[in-house]
């Protein structure tokens, strides 16, 4: 079984930065790519990065150039730089892993905030 925890949240305030990791234990079967998600109140859950197993990454459109992804593969780890963070920021943030067999698995996890 894989377990994902997630650390780093927080509440900071605009222009502030904060750092998410998310490390994974248990067996998986050939990692495929590593992200991160979020979810605002009452709005769904969207990709907000994500990172192949050979280090392809992908950034949705409002966070470029502000987030930053990145892994560790000997702890089968990702982590979340973000810069520059603004109000809309603000949500429960969730990583996730993949495996070569099509399984997803998510943490639990971790509030950002930013607000004045």
């Amino acid at each position: 079984q894989v377990r994902l925890v997630e650390s780093g949240g927080g509440l900071v305030q605009p222009g502030g930065s904060l750092r998410l990791s998310c490390t994974a234990s248990g067996t998986i079967f050939r990692l495929n790519a590593m992200g991160w998600y979020r979810q605002a109140p009452e709005k769904q859950r969207e990709l907000v990065a994500s990172i192949t197993s050979g280090g392809t990454t992908n950034y949705a459109d409002s966070v470029k150039g502000r987030f930053t992804i990145s892994k560790a593969n000997a702890k089968i780890t990702v982590n979340l730089q973000m810069n520059s963070l603004k109000p809309e920021d603000t949500a429960v943030y969730y990583c996730c892993i993949d495996d070569a067999l099509g399984n997803r698995n998510w943490g639990q996890g971790t509030q950002v905030g930013v607000s004045s």
